[in-house]
């Protein structure tokens, strides 16, 4: 995490401030948040310094510097590619977090909550798997007007969960992404299905698995019905490419649509961090690198 030389502003005591952090008075935390927005230099480096501590201190300095924006964002989730422990919603809020560092990701978490809860309200138990999505249908595709980013296809928002929940239009990986943290506040079991230039969500609770288009609304495709589908033979869609991918190879993917769609937006260094870590994923996870 990079931090910044203090002015030579004043500054109270630090011991002091490492007190403060520990108390509960929603005064005291209100007090302490205008004090580090009006001297940014010194809280910069001083919440940096207790960050690192593994302490209680610490953590409520991390919880301060992601409250303000003072996190580093790309470094946080390279750490993140490298440890290989990943988690598909607190990943994709990280991944949100490199270009968005004031995101509120308790904001996007209360969000699918609602989205989930409306679900459950229109669900009669018992009900089969396909019927559950049928409603997950309603709430996202008639209820509340989700849908594919069409000409706009190409915005990087569109990547970006917070953004995609606000506008309501997405790319297929992060319609397919909400569609299946949703489905999951409901105990549904659904798979990302990273399939060649188009990506969807997969049921394999079932007898015979089924394949849900979200770029279309939400559409029920039978197995059978795949190849003809995606217009590809039965050699293309046998194999591995109608099975789910990993959280890491569907990030690395997020990643890679970034890069591009930075890059045609004129964005050089956002394009150039977004394709460090495609390269990291790659690395980390022994993925083959995508031709250009």
């Amino acid at each position: 995490m990079k931090c910044l030389l203090p002015s030579k502003e004043s500054w109270p005591n630090e011991e002091y401030l490492i007190r403060l952090l520990d108390d509960e008075s929603e005064v005291v935390k209100e007090a302490l948040l205008k004090l580090f927005k009006e001297n940014s230099d010194n809280a910069q480096l001083f919440l940096c310094k207790v960050s690192k501590h593994n302490s209680l201190a610490g953590k409520h300095a991390r919880a301060i510097q992601e409250k303000l924006g003072w996190t580093d964002g790309r470094e946080i989730f390279l750490q993140f590619i490298q440890s290989q422990r990943y988690e598909l919603e607190s990943g994709w809020f990280l991944l949100d977090k490199t270009v968005f560092p004031t995101m509120d990701a308790s904001v996007v978490s209360l969000t699918l909550d609602a989205l989930a809860d409306r679900a459950r309200e229109l669900m009669v138990p018992p009900m089969e798997v396909k019927h559950q999505c049928a409603i997950i249908n309603r709430v996202l595709f008639h209820e509340n007007s989700f849908r594919g980013a069409g000409k706009n296809f190409e915005n990087p928002n569109n990547s970006f969960i917070h953004k995609v929940l606000e506008t309501k239009t997405g790319l297929p990986i992060t319609l397919s992404l909400i569609y299946i943290l949703i489905a999951r506040r409901l105990g549904l079991e659904l798979e990302p299905i990273g399939l060649p230039g188009r990506f969807m969500v997969g049921c394999f609770s079932e007898r015979v698995p089924f394949y849900i288009d979200v770029w279309a609304g939400g559409r029920f495709i039978e197995l059978e019905e795949m190849s003809s589908y995606l217009g590809l033979s039965s050699d293309e869609c046998s194999g591995s490419v109608l099975l789910p991918v990993t959280i890491g190879e569907t990030l690395a993917r997020a990643c890679r649509n970034l890069a591009h769609h930075y890059a045609l937006w004129g964005k050089k260094k956002e394009a150039e961090m977004f394709q460090d870590f495609v390269v990291e994923f790659e690395k980390t996870l022994k993925i083959e690198p995508h031709a250009p």
